[in-house]
């Protein structure tokens, strides 16, 4: 991504090429505009610029197998505080996954998902929806039974608070 690609003040986006060989304009977060503004800022570069915002060590445009690097090399090194991470497999589409997640979690539809993905196919985006399906089965899987958490006893019955406020729901 070229820094000429970036546009920091409101409404934050930028401008992709990506899969598909599609060409697309990304809303960004404010605060993501905002770490985006001090990096630029810091490494004092030009944002009219076509010159590359993220590079590699040869001065070159950062690639997906650059960003993929440098996530694994983090990922390995927060393992010690987090062990959790020592099995995961972290890749740059993690992150869209994790946002269409997010934003599914949030509230927002699948089709406009779809869009902000730039998904040709709803088909596409309904993977979201049925991997969040998913973890809501794993969930239930994990927690066992409603049956063998509950006592067969009645004795929530003889309890005039639970009997009142099951009323006033």
């Amino acid at each position: 991504m070229g820094a000429c690609e970036l546009q920091l003040e409101s409404p934050p986006q930028v401008k992709l090429f990506g899969k598909g060989r599609k060409t697309r304009i990304c809303p960004l977060w404010p605060q993501t505009a905002e770490v985006l503004k001090e990096f630029i800022s810091v490494m004092q570069l030009d944002i009219r610029s076509h010159a590359p915002l993220f590079c590699n060590q040869r001065g070159q445009r950062l690639t997906r197998f650059g960003v993929r690097y440098i996530l694994a090399k983090y990922c390995r090194a927060a393992v010690a505080p987090c062990p959790s991470l020592a099995h995961k497999r972290l890749h740059p589409h993690s992150a869209r996954h994790s946002t269409a997640m997010f934003l599914l979690k949030s509230g927002v539809d699948l089709p406009n998902i779809g869009h902000w993905l730039g998904h040709a196919s709803t088909n596409t985006t309904n993977r979201y929806a049925t991997a969040d399906l998913e973890m809501k089965r794993r969930a239930i899987a994990q927690s066992g039974t409603l049956g063998n958490s509950l006592s067969p006893s009645d004795a929530w019955r003889r309890d005039a608070s639970v009997i009142e406020w099951l009323k006033s729901l």
